[in-house]
């Protein structure tokens, strides 16, 4: 077998298309919704080789125009999650043992046919699954999962590279990097196609096997993915994609002993559940499994009173609102001075005035629908209490569903800086404002401290470099990833990890090799060459 020391190809950032009007990239996207909008696919399970159809079908419809009917998906059940952990095991000798060049070659090619030929069929897939626009979805199902992919394949080989000194002389240490023992189980969420593209295929990356659920909602573009992986050679049996209920799912991988473990991003309430069961469930697996999970966030805006007003309110109005609002990351909860306050608020109604919204085949809407009805109803409800309680809402504040799941951005203003607005996970397009008075600054930084049980992403507007000093400092437990003049979203992969800590999952840190550390077991190896042949140490000998 020929062997090699292999250098990967240097990841760099995908460039992010900005669909100008009359560019070829815009063009290419709508004829690509045109045709996903004109046809209505049938998708199965992928479980080892085989694409399943269970003739149980559920529809899949845009969030935006749920009359709209764009195929089916096939639901499975628990035999269905079983079959797929046989393939997963049985599987996984040769993928294993398969060099990790050979490896890294299939998810480079998944990165290039991403980038190049399926650009925007996933778009496509995105935009009308998850109501994203255009660039929304640009960001994401194309150049992020671009990026998980290549920048994953050169901290693969940072990780195999690693190994540790020679100890003396007659000794040679190694060090290698297996794969877990037993299957992982992917759990992805609707939101974000590229993480629904990186949680299965980093620990697949190192050699792993893994179970793959998505969200429901996201099942319509999770299909161009397996088809892409298909494509690019990942073998039957290493990612198995199943659709079945989320407690039946659980129901048998937690109880299964060759559970190694989970890449999870979903709310805080199922993974701590999740990890609630594996504890009681420890004794039945063959080793410790490895808990890996993102949840959720309350993220902040945070600022000082030499803050740019406009700059402040550009930061809102993007961090709230795009994609409704619907990131782990998105601004949800500000601090602003009072002597700010007048100017941004007038900076934010405006641009709230000319936001568009609506379906995301008219590229000039801004907003689209919320993910689905329940979201709706929850997001509807905020709004609705906000109004019975008598705050002062200054934009927004409206919702339609009769022919999408549509909210207005919203804008909340209270007194009370404990409002429940402030402190609990709304997942939407809705921002709550809290004027402080200019002055007590450090008193505001201990209530962004101590108001959330979350700590994902914030950020700090502040002209003063004192100021963002101290806010950076006081706030380092507040937020995994913070920001400094710049809205909490939009973590780049190779540029800022992302995940948070606190309620908001473990910080393994997605686009980074801390992940991929977790989907491996390190066993070092010391060889002697010439190995002793007497008990004897010489501190025996007489004086």
């Amino acid at each position: 077998m020929l062997k090699g020391f292999f250098n990967v190809p240097e990841p760099k950032n995908e460039p992010v298309f900005d669909y100008a009007p009359g560019s070829p990239e815009k063009a290419k996207l709508k004829e690509a919704l045109k045709e996903a909008r004109s046809q209505q696919v049938d998708i199965p399970m992928y479980i080892g080789g085989e694409q399943v159809k269970t003739g149980k079908k559920i529809p899949l419809s845009p969030p935006h125009d749920h009359q709209h009917l764009l195929g089916h998906f096939h639901e499975g059940d628990k035999g269905h999650v079983e079959q797929a952990i046989n393939a997963a095991l049985g599987a996984k000798e040769a993928w294993e043992t398969m060099e990790w060049e050979q490896r890294a070659a299939i998810f480079l090619k998944a990165a290039d046919l991403i980038a190049g030929p399926y650009r925007y069929k996933i778009n496509a897939a995105t935009m009308l699954g998850q109501s994203k626009n255009a660039y929304q979805a640009e960001i994401d199902s194309a150049c992020e999962i671009v990026d998980f992919l290549r920048f994953n394949v050169k901290y693969m080989t940072d990780i195999y590279s690693q190994q540790p000194p020679i100890s003396g002389k007659g000794v040679w240490n190694r060090l290698e990097q297996r794969p877990l023992e037993g299957f992982i189980f992917a759990l992805t969420p609707f939101n974000f196609t590229a993480i629904a593209g990186n949680l299965p295929t980093a620990p697949a990356m190192m050699g792993n096997t893994v179970v793959w659920k998505p969200a429901y909602t996201q099942i319509y573009a999770a299909n161009v993915l397996m088809e892409v992986f298909r494509d690019a050679g990942v073998p039957d049996g290493v990612i198995n994609l199943v659709y079945v209920d989320g407690p039946a799912a659980g129901e048998v991988i937690f109880d299964h002993p060759d559970f190694a473990g989970i890449h999870f991003t979903g709310s805080t309430a199922v993974f701590q559940t999740i990890w609630k069961t594996i504890g009681n469930n420890i004794t039945k697996y063959k080793s410790y499994p490895r808990i890996v999970g993102e949840t959720g966030g309350k993220d902040f805006v945070v600022a000082h009173k030499s803050a740019r007003a406009k700059e402040l309110a550009t930061g809102l109005v993007r961090g709230a609102f795009e994609f409704q609002g619907q990131k782990c990351s998105a601004a949800s909860r500000a601090y602003v001075p009072s002597n700010l306050w007048e100017d941004v608020k007038k900076y934010i109604q405006e641009d709230l005035s000319t936001m568009k919204m609506g379906g995301v085949e008219d590229f000039t809407n801004f907003v689209n629908a919320v993910i689905d009805e329940k979201s709706f109803d929850k997001i509807a409800s905020f709004i609705d209490k906000a109004k019975e309680e008598g705050l002062e809402i200054i934009s927004g504040g409206n919702y339609d569903k009769s022919k999408g799941y549509f909210v207005e951005p919203t804008v909340i203003v209270t007194k009370d800086p404990m409002y429940k607005t402030m402190c609990e996970e709304i997942f939407g397009p809705v921002l709550t404002i809290y004027v402080y008075q200019a002055d007590h600054f450090e008193e505001t930084l201990e209530l962004v401290d101590q108001t959330s049980p979350y700590a994902l992403t914030g950020a700090i507007f502040s002209q003063d470099r004192y100021a963002a000093e101290f806010a950076t400092k006081k706030l380092r437990n507040a937020a995994g990833n913070f920001y400094i003049n710049d809205k909490p979203t939009g973590a780049v992969v190779g540029q800022q990890p992302f995940g948070g800590a606190r309620k908001s999952g473990t910080n393994d840190k997605a686009g980074a090799m801390i992940n991929l550390l977790r989907w491996v077991s390190p066993r070092t190896i010391k060889e002697t060459f010439v190995t002793p042949t007497d008990y004897r140490y010489p501190f025996q000998g007489e004086e």
